[in-house]
């Protein structure tokens, strides 16, 4: 694949995958700021793994069009679900975990992030093992680039959130923090695709 080709590839999928994450992810923000049930909250971010899985493939579909575009969002769908699973988990029980002692608590914790961070990328990798050599690499990038959006997202939003703040300017604060963390994602995710795609 040309350098050309490639820059444009990472460009497209920037503009679409920045905004296929920050709409989905809206959901879940929204839900998150009117209620704290968790499995409606899980649901939410089944449905944000939709709308990025299917932001991901208007732009897979041109570079590896034989790609499963239903199992392509499928497996992108549970993983977000899965994602927001262990995040809540963690959140909800925040009090007992605390009091285990920390040769317990710190490789849960490990184990729980690593979770949170590959799960998209090794749902991803079952669809793209079948087209990209290598693809394994995929997961890693990916992991990287959510570890990165997550924490422009938490350094963004955390010193601006406060207890007893209106529900529509904890959504706003959000908000503006999702489209930060999409657009470092698909930063970084758009450049892994390219990546790979030009491999020999």
């Amino acid at each position: 694949m040309s350098t050309k080709l490639m820059g444009n590839v990472w460009a497209t999928w920037l503009l679409w995958v920045t905004a296929g994450e920050f709409a989905g992810f809206l959901i879940p923000a929204v839900v998150a700021a009117l209620t704290s049930s968790g499995p409606l909250l899980v649901l939410a971010g089944v449905v944000e793994g939709v709308v990025l899985g299917g932001a991901q493939c208007l732009v897979l579909r041109r570079v590896i069009p034989r790609v499963n575009v239903r199992d392509w969002i499928g497996v992108t769908a549970l993983a977000a679900g899965l994602a927001w699973a262990i995040a809540l988990f963690a959140v909800h029980n925040e009090e007992p975990l605390r009091s285990l002692p920390p040769a317990v608590l710190l490789p849960l914790a490990a184990i729980a992030g690593i979770g949170v961070v590959l799960s998209i990328g090794i749902g991803q990798w079952f669809v793209l093992r079948r087209h990209v050599d290598r693809a394994f690499r995929w997961v890693w990038l990916t992991g990287a680039a959510w570890c990165a959006g997550l924490l422009v997202f938490a350094t963004f939003t955390s010193p601006l959130w406060r207890l007893g703040q209106p529900t529509v300017l904890v959504i706003l604060i959000g908000a503006a923090g999702g489209l930060l963390m999409a657009a470092t994602m698909a930063f970084i995710t758009g450049a892994a695709l390219a990546y790979l795609l030009g491999k020999p």
